[in-house]
């Protein structure tokens, strides 16, 4: 083989392999935009929310220790007061939050948590009221949410993080606040096994709540 032949070889070698790098990186990149079944179609997007709250609530005493309470409109991060889906890839770079091109949650965060929450403590017997009903003797509950994403440990292994801090008041009073945190498996790696993943962390925190609302006696203060 001649150096001129050489050469030319060499030249295609390396415009092969870089080829096939750059068609492994798109494939990488539409697989993220991409989304499972489960959703509706909607503009191009496929919409998901957190589906039936029908499922039953398991019995607490949350009723009699809190008969009535307000809870406020769930507050957090500006990025969740809008309907696209976040994720992180840990294992490339856990500092960049990266949103699906193709799928997005039918309303934002902020709102699909918000009824979601309301629905639940209703549903434990506790009487829910608006700020505009409520007495300055009914207990309040504000919500300020930290993290609502699908994250990837690997290409193959991805979760659905809720993280939140829940503050009761009693009185204009701090009556007693917690961090609750929910981490669900995914059931698939893409933004419809993502979307699951959160509504049971969704329905998993608001059981959490529920519970430690039980331990506050509020009916003496």
């Amino acid at each position: 083989m001649n150096l001129t032949i050489a050469r030319y070889v060499i030249r295609t070698r390396i415009r092969t392999r870089t080829g096939l790098l750059a068609a492994a990186g798109a494939l990488v990149i539409v697989l993220a935009g991409c989304a499972a079944g489960g959703g509706k179609e909607k503009g191009g997007n496929t919409l998901y929310d957190f589906g039936s709250s029908d499922n039953p609530v398991t019995a607490t005493r949350t009723a009699q220790t809190v008969p009535a309470i307000v809870v406020t409109d769930v507050t957090g991060n500006p990025a969740f007061d809008n309907e696209r889906m976040f994720y992180r890839l840990n294992y490339a770079d856990p500092l960049q939050a990266r949103s699906y091109a193709n799928s997005r949650w039918s309303s934002t965060p902020l709102q699909l948590l918000t009824q979601r929450f309301k629905s639940r403590v209703a549903q434990a017997g506790v009487k829910v009221l608006s700020t505009s009903d409520a007495s300055n003797g009914v207990p309040l509950l504000r919500i300020d949410l930290d993290d609502f994403t699908h994250t990837f440990d690997s290409a193959t292994t991805s979760y659905g993080q809720l993280v939140l801090r829940a503050s009761l008041f009693h009185g204009h009073s701090l009556v007693d606040q917690r961090t609750f945190s929910r981490r669900i498996e995914a059931g698939s790696v893409d933004a419809g096994g993502g979307a699951r993943a959160l509504a049971q962390a969704a329905d998993a925190v608001a059981a959490d709540m529920i519970g430690w609302l039980a331990t506050q006696n509020l009916r003496k203060q």
